[in-house]
């Protein structure tokens, strides 16, 4: 994934489903992307 340059600086994010699959790439793209990222998912040990 390329650098965003810090797009999402100063924002933050509440991603849902971010153990798996398409949620935990937009955790991490968010997250590479500046922004504070809280992730939720169904169990602790997915995150």
């Amino acid at each position: 994934m390329p650098p965003a340059n810090g797009v999402l600086s100063g924002k933050a994010a509440v991603v849902t489903g971010a153990g798996k699959g398409i949620g935990k790439a937009i955790a991490v793209g968010y997250g590479a992307a500046g922004a504070t990222v809280c992730c939720v998912a169904r169990t602790e040990s997915d995150i």
